[in-house]
Parts: C-alpha cells; sequence; structure tokens
C-alpha cells in the first residue's frame, strides 16, 4: 500500500503581515492551497478549502480518490459561497489548490490555478501540473516563451480558482507513482522566485523536512516577496498508519473555515 514520507514547511515571506497559504500534509493526503492575491479574504478561502478536503479524506477512507477529491472541491465551492452570503466583505475571495491522494496502489492529482507539483525521480525534476495562468495560456498558443514568463507584467493573473461564484473545474488525473519517488507540491511562493534546477538540487537533500526547510528558506533568500509552502512527499510502501497529518499556514487557524461543522475536522500532530 502506497503511502507518504513527508516534510512540510510555510512562512508568510518577507513583504506579507498574513499567511494566506494553507497546506495539509499527511501519509495519504498532501495538498496546497494559496489564498488568490489581491482578492478579500484569502487566507479563509485556502483554510476553508484545505479543511474540507482533509476531512472528507479522512472521513471517507474507502472512496474512490478522483471522485472524492472532485467532490471535496465541489463541496469547499459551497462553502465559500455560504461564506460570501454570511459576510459580503468576503466578495471575490478564492483559492488554488493542488493536492495528491493515494488510495492502495493507486494515487491521483487534482489541481487547479497556479500552485504546482513536482516529481522528483531519479534526479530529474518534472513538473506534473499546468498553471492555470494568462500566461501559460500564451505559452500554450506559441505567443510567448517560457523563457519570457519571468518578466511578464500579467504573470500573476490567474485563470481557473475555487472561489463562491464560479463552478471550478479542477484537472484530475491518475499517477504512475512508484516507491522512490519524491514529491513536491508548493505555492508560486517558491515556484516564482526559485530556478527549477534550484529545486531539484534542493530536493535530492535525503530527509523531507529539511528539504522542505531548504526550499522555504531558498524563496525568503530570493527575496520571499509572497507567502510560501513546500511539502515534500516520498513514495514508500507499508502497512496502514493512523495520523492526523500536518495542519500548516492559515490552516492551523480554525476561526478562518467557514463551516467547521460540515465535515469532521482533523486535528494537528
Amino acid at each position: 500500500m502506497l503511502r507518504f514520507a513527508y516534510g512540510a514547511r510555510s512562512h508568510v515571506g518577507l513583504v506579507r503581515t498574513n499567511n494566506e497559504d494553507s497546506g495539509f500534509a499527511g501519509p495519504y493526503l498532501q495538498l496546497v492551497a494559496d489564498g488568490v492575491g489581491g482578492a478579500a479574504a484569502g487566507e479563509i478561502a485556502s483554510a476553508t478549502t484545505a479543511y474540507v478536503v482533509s476531512a472528507l479524506a479522512a472521513t471517507h477512507p474507502d472512496d474512490d480518490p478522483a471522485d472524492l477529491l472532485a467532490r471535496a472541491v465541489q463541496e469547499a465551492h459551497r462553502q465559500l459561497e455560504d461564506g460570501v452570503a454570511a459576510d459580503p466583505d468576503r466578495a471575490g475571495m478564492a483559492t488554488t489548490l493542488t493536492a495528491v491522494l493515494a488510495r492502495g496502489d493507486q494515487c491521483v492529482l487534482l489541481h487547479i490555478g497556479d500552485s504546482r507539483g513536482y516529481l522528483l525521480r531519479g534526479g530529474g525534476l518534472t513538473q506534473l501540473t499546468t498553471d492555470h495562468t494568462l500566461v501559460q495560456s500564451l505559452v500554450d498558443e506559441g505567443r510567448l516563451t517560457r523563457e519570457q514568463v519571468a518578466g511578464h507584467p500579467y504573470r500573476s493573473v490567474v485563470l481557473r480558482w475555487i472561489d463562491g461564484r464560479t463552478r471550478p473545474e479542477p484537472d484530475v488525473v491518475g499517477l504512475d507513482l512508484r516507491v522512490g519517488d519524491r514529491l513536491l507540491l508548493c505555492s508560486d511562493g517558491l515556484s516564482d522566485l526559485v530556478a527549477e534546477g534550484r529545486i531539484a538540487s534542493l530536493l535530492a537533500e535525503p530527509d523531507p523536512d529539511a528539504a522542505a526547510a531548504g526550499l522555504v528558506e531558498a524563496a525568503l533568500e530570493g527575496g520571499g516577496k509572497d507567502n510560501v509552502t513546500c511539502l515534500v512527499a516520498d513514495v514508500v510502501d507499508g502497512p496502514v498508519v493512523h495520523s492526523d497529518g500536518r495542519l500548516l499556514g492559515a490552516m492551523r487557524d480554525p476561526s478562518l473555515v467557514v463551516d467547521p461543522a460540515a465535515v469532521r475536522s482533523p486535528h494537528p500532530a
């Protein structure tokens, strides 16, 4: 049975005063949610979404992972809709989500927005996700090169997210993971400031927690202009383990979740 041996870090950065990132790192679920910058109550959107996904995963261990993740995203959307109805000042809150759920020998990736998932295998780094951004759409159309993305004035424009207005449309794909693979899930506070070659080098650190810490430190050294969250998870095979996992960033504050009674809350380790 596949599961994760993991390390994780989240940091507010050197510019922001609050952390709109949320993360959950557990033996079967890894996720990062980044409250969309510039929108109202981004930390509420990310914390609520991370809470819903992690709680549903914990309370429905036998469900098909793709179905569970897709259902959780729609439930998060409904909670954000209710949150705006209860407090109109929250209008516009939204979040990205990148999550990997393991069930038996199956692993599924769900992705919406511009947080990223990477695979380190045999020393080679592969990006598993495609950014749902304006600049990525221009790259896909051949109107922009990858080298031009970093300096583009609209590189932060996200085209798909989870909010309380429109039905989210995430990518959901199966992953062919092997024992010995290493996953990295991160917010754009890392990927915008640290080159992929440097990311691959730091991921080579054997201890996943030390690797996560090194990645966050590299983002801070690069300017720390945004919140940064990094989850490093090694794919291992072994018997079932029971652990509630680690809560990161805004998810550590239960008052930010729109409706904690909707699903059972996971408890911090």
